[in-house]
């Protein structure tokens, strides 16, 4: 069984994503993630310059989470959350306020942070879905490479068939992590993607990952299509339901929230990957996923929040890393 941590522990039974240097490439993720966050964390940090903790803090901090897109129901929980340990520390220094925001941000987030696990039950299928542009097959590649590199074996199903540049792109990535990929142009998604799973059981591999075709959530045929390839992904590995993994676009803010509520109606999401977090100053939909997500659960909807398995934030292969509460908290106020 394959689990895949930023740090290796004890159960691990793989390496960590980092490379043989960890600490200094993690160290670089580090300072690359509060880069790229920089835009929101700029405008949060504005807040706390203030001498006192007063109601015109507590408004400028709103204004500055909801431009952070954090929505207005995730902003109310983590203000309210705030008061409450200003209330229970008697904090009086603005600046110690940050620190209890970043407190309440990373408990708010914790529940989403999860390894992603291969079973043993050879192959983990997983199938990856999105909207056009959001670093869908990117993604796929960069995860096939850690895989690989962590001594699994990972078949990739190239079910995007009718797009011909979708299919080279994936086949790049294929080379490049010197994995195999199971490809036919103008075949049914559901038929390769079938074809995939009894190759790679016959092969003794431990992954299969579907690259599926990008779509927008209101086109009601091709999110069909996604239905059928999830219904004989389960066919044909009975009793070992798929990963479902959304990757969302970091920049689209609370659109990528409309798109997971969407998506997990239709499919039933496993997890998520969210991408190009640099550059953004919408780094606050990560609580407002993370809330709804909570209140999904805790209405009996869900057995757990949906993870965010990784986050990504460059083109490079270590640009995608575990995503990491606490971390990510910080980094986004700076």
């Amino acid at each position: 069984m394959f689990r895949f941590f930023k740090k290796a522990g004890p159960d691990s039974g793989s390496p960590p994503l980092d490379e043989p240097n960890g600490e200094t490439t993690h160290l670089r993720w580090l300072n690359r993630l509060r880069d790229g966050l920089r835009k929101t964390g700029s405008t949060l940090a504005q807040v706390f310059t203030r001498t006192s903790i007063d109601d015109a803090l507590y408004e400028e901090l709103e204004s500055a989470l909801l431009l952070a897109d954090a929505g207005t129901v995730a902003t109310d929980y983590l203000l309210t959350d705030l008061k409450r340990r200003v209330r229970d520390t008697k904090t009086t220094d603005p600046v110690t306020v940050k620190s209890l925001l970043a407190a309440a941000l990373a408990d708010l987030l914790a529940p989403l942070q999860c390894p992603l696990v291969l079973g043993a039950d050879k192959p983990t299928v997983i199938m990856v879905v999105g909207v056009n542009g959001a670093g869908k097959t990117t993604s796929i590649g960069k995860l096939t490479r850690h895989l690989a590199e962590g001594g699994c074996r990972v078949l990739l199903a190239a079910a995007d068939t009718f797009r011909a540049a979708a299919r080279e792109q994936l086949a790049v990535w294929a080379d490049r992590a010197q994995v195999e990929i199971i490809s036919q142009q103008g075949a049914d998604p559901s038929a390769v993607t079938f074809d995939a799973i009894k190759a790679a059981r016959a092969r003794g591999h431990d992954v299969v990952i579907a690259d599926t075709a990008g779509r927008l959530p209101t086109q009601l045929h091709l999110m069909e299509e996604l239905k059928k390839i999830r219904r004989v992904i389960a066919r044909a590995r009975e009793g070992a339901p798929p990963e479902v993994l959304l990757v969302v676009d970091g920049n689209t803010g609370q659109n990528a929230l409309a798109q997971v509520r969407v998506f997990d109606e239709a499919l039933g999401l496993t997890g998520l990957i969210v991408t190009k977090l640099d550059g953004t100053a919408k780094g606050g939909v990560l609580a407002a996923i993370a809330l709804w997500s909570r209140q999904r659960t805790l209405a009996g909807h869900a057995a757990r929040p949906i993870p965010v398995y990784f986050i990504g934030i460059g083109e490079q292969l270590e640009d995608l890393q575990p995503f990491d509460a606490n971390e990510f908290a910080r980094a986004l106020l700076g």
